[in-house]
């Protein structure tokens, strides 16, 4: 039995008007041949027009029945709210590094997240169990995370077909953060070059603090795996036209049409990112440098009509036929007018023998994911062949690297290009070419999207089984022991495991959440809480001290017993002589790093580097732990490099020596230790009966038998099993 994939993508491949039309599109090129495999293909999305409501039934019918999809209708403000607004307007520029064209209103934010969640809701209605879901591009980062909230036994996957910009571009956004965590929803991310997923593991870091491997993001328990994936065109597709009689009449008509010139191919949609302003720059440089040309050159222009409904768009189209006007009246002679633009698509038998004809392959985008007309055109030069000269910021560039390779911002060196490609003997040009149309007919959409899906399948097939007990066995056991009248010891840690971590400690106060659980275990009858931190006394009293539990600060050094309010110091006998020294270091590091800084406790030394740049910060701190593992490796001193801090604390000095000394004076039925670092694992060994060990987070090197995914599931962990000890 074949695997379903739902493929799910913004536009459906159809046009809707009286009757309903299949429509072309790079993805659609791309999907063909895969359903006729191992796999059935069914797709979901928007019809890309409003259709009545009085018409939507026999639209679905229709769409069901002829083309096995699956529409999403948006009303036309949806549609420009999500489409034109959101998608094109904000996030569009961004990606393609273009932030002057940027603009963003809050109402597209609600459309966008309206409309991803609608076709969320249609991905869950559709799917069956063993379907694998493809989801497609920047209109629809959020969908991947919904699909797992919702149903997370669903394989999904998510390629982006656009660049992913660095952090510096991606941060401009308002819901940026919202965007890198949606995506990661997807069990496989696909992107087409390493330089976009690189970016994409950065902005990962930087915006939500999860660290990443090469190919693999470990976050709430979930492997979200990466992969690089450069998109193809339909290689049979070109190959059985240049062998069809249709292709040859269109190319002898093209052949006399420009009879005596040498042609110099642009195809492109008519978008900003294209490049087309620059081109024409460059053929205002050529033209004026080479006179003699004038009449054996014609540039030859395909744009194609795009986003017509967006402002930009419809400027740059004015300013382009303006200029292109401007151009043709300066340097055109009796004898030629040097560009023929066409805004306007035209049939595939015409494109292809226009690429086959073409002497010269312009290809200038300023930014651009893949640029699969590079690709045709290198297709197409199977008898003759011409030159590509391709822009180094389009994805192609990293594949097709026999190309002349170019900077679109340089018109003076694209116009040099131009010349030299003109002149290139047949020798070099047949030995760049050759190689690059090996690798487009077999490196092509069907391999592409094989890739892809079987990555896929296999990342599912990957997924780990819990590392760790159900956490069901551990509620079970917290609530049998209350519902049989037992003692139970809850020892806490505070900082990533009741309450978030800040990127500024000091805002690390319980929040409405935090006392919520504190006030009903303060109200439950049976059990014992002590919180235990790194903290300082003095800070553990503010956040804490209107509660009657007992408190442990700096990780074992200070105790406050329940229902007191003094401390005891449990480090009477400790020497800490050697703070004097180390400070010296660390302040060294404090001063070479950019938002470090030092916490001097009275029984440690910490250095915490959470609002450094995150990569500089971390690599600085190995650095610092290295250094000062190397200065007291005879003194009985522990260095711990934790989350965003590396910290000096006595090697007797820990959380499960604290803990041991209170169990010493109190026998309890069940022990619950929980916390989120290094620092806890010395609770998770202690050797006593009764003891459940639970990690918040997602580390895996830990001793802890149960592990929560957050401090959210850890509070509803305590809530749920205090509330309901049956």
């Amino acid at each position: 039995m074949r695997t379903t994939i739902l493929n799910v993508a913004n536009r459906l491949p159809v046009t809707i008007g009286e009757r309903i039309s299949k429509s072309a599109g790079g993805l659609v090129a791309a999907l063909e041949g895969v359903s006729e495999e191992n796999y059935a293909l069914k797709w979901i999305g928007w019809p890309g027009a409003a259709v009545p409501d009085a018409r939507r039934d026999e639209v679905t019918r229709t769409l069901a029945d002829e083309y096995n999809a699956v529409p999403v209708f948006l009303s036309e403000d949806e549609a420009h709210g999500f489409y034109e607004g959101f998608s094109n307007s904000s996030v569009w520029p961004l990606l393609h590094y273009l932030p002057s064209y940027y603009r963003y209103e809050p109402q597209w934010w609600d459309d966008y997240l309206r409309v991803n969640q609608r076709f969320a809701h249609t991905v869950i209605a559709s799917a069956r169990a063993g379907d694998l879901v493809w989801v497609h591009d920047y209109q629809l980062m959020l969908v991947p995370a919904m699909l797992r909230e919702r149903m997370p036994g669903l394989r999904v996957g998510f390629f982006l077909h656009t660049p992913f910009p660095s952090y510096e571009i991606f941060r401009y956004h308002p819901k940026r953060t919202e965007l890198v965590a949606g995506m990661l929803g997807a069990d496989q991310i696909g992107f087409h070059t390493f330089g976009y997923m690189r970016h994409f593991r950065s902005c990962v870091l930087r915006l939500l603090g999860i660290e990443s491997e090469i190919t693999r993001i470990h976050h709430a328990g979930h492997d979200t795996h990466l992969g690089v994936y450069p998109i193809g065109i339909n290689a049979p597709k070109f190959e059985q036209e240049l062998g069809s009689p249709e292709f040859r009449a269109q190319l002898e008509s093209a052949a006399r049409a420009h009879e005596g010139k040498r042609v110099v191919l642009s195809v492109e949609r008519m978008d900003y990112t294209k490049g087309i302003v620059h081109r024409l720059d460059a053929i205002d440089f050529f033209l004026d440098e080479h006179a003699e040309r004038r009449d054996r050159v014609k540039f030859v222009f395909v744009s194609v009509p795009s986003r017509e409904g967006v402002e930009q768009y419809q400027e740059l189209r004015d300013q382009v036929e303006a200029r292109v006007g401007r151009l043709n009246g300066e340097y055109s002679t009796v004898h030629n007018s040097p560009i023929h633009f066409i805004h306007g698509s035209v049939n595939f038998h015409e494109l292809c023998a226009l690429y086959a004809l073409a002497d010269v392959g312009l290809i200038t985008p300023l930014r651009d994911g893949m640029n699969l007309v590079a690709k045709e055109y290198v297709a197409c030069q199977r008898e003759r062949p011409g030159v590509l000269i391709l822009s180094e910021f389009a994805g192609a560039a990293e594949e097709l690297f026999n190309a002349v390779i170019v900077n679109p911002y340089d018109a003076k060196a694209v116009a040099d290009a131009i010349a030299a490609s003109l002149e290139m003997p047949e020798d070099e040009r047949r030995a760049r070419m050759e190689p690059m149309r090996r690798r487009v007919m077999s490196f092509d959409a069907g391999a592409w999207a094989r890739s892809f899906i079987d990555e896929l399948a296999a990342s599912a097939r990957r997924r780990r089984p819990p590392a760790h007990a159900e956490i069901a066995e551990a509620r079970q056991q917290v609530r049998l022991a209350l519902a049989a009248g037992g003692r139970v010891a809850l020892f806490l840690d505070y900082d990533g495991t009741l309450r978030e971590i800040e990127r500024d400690p000091a805002s690390a106060r319980p929040n409405a959440p935090v006392h919520g659980v504190l006030d009903r275990l303060r109200a439950r009858d049976g059990v014992d809480v002590t919180i235990i931190s790194g903290r300082t006394p003095a800070d553990l009293e503010s956040f804490l001290g209107g509660y009657p539990f007992g408190l442990i600060a700096e990780h074992g050094a200070s105790l406050r017993r329940p229902g007191h309010r003094e401390w005891e110091h449990l480090d009477t006998n400790t020497s800490y002589a050697w703070k004097d020294e180390l400070r010296r270091v660390l302040e060294l590091y404090t001063d070479s790093t950019p938002g470090s800084f030092i916490e001097d406790k009275r029984t440690s030394l910490v250095w915490h580097y959470r609002k450094a740049d995150p990569e500089f910060g971390a690599w600085k701190a190995a650095l610092l732990a290295g250094d000062l593992a190397a200065l007291t490796a005879s003194e009985p001193l522990h260095i711990r490099h934790g989350r965003k801090i590396v910290e000096i604390t006595p090697t007797h000095m820990n959380k499960g020596a604290a803990v041991r000394r209170i169990l010493e004076e109190r026998r309890y039925d069940l022990i619950v230790v929980a916390g989120d670092d290094q620092t806890d694992e010395s609770m998770f060994r202690l050797d006593v009966p009764n003891l459940l060990t639970i990690h918040v987070g997602d580390g895996r090197d830990t001793r802890a038998r149960y592990q929560l995914h957050s401090p959210a599931a850890f509070r509803r962990f305590i809530e749920d099993v205090i509330t309901d000890p049956r």
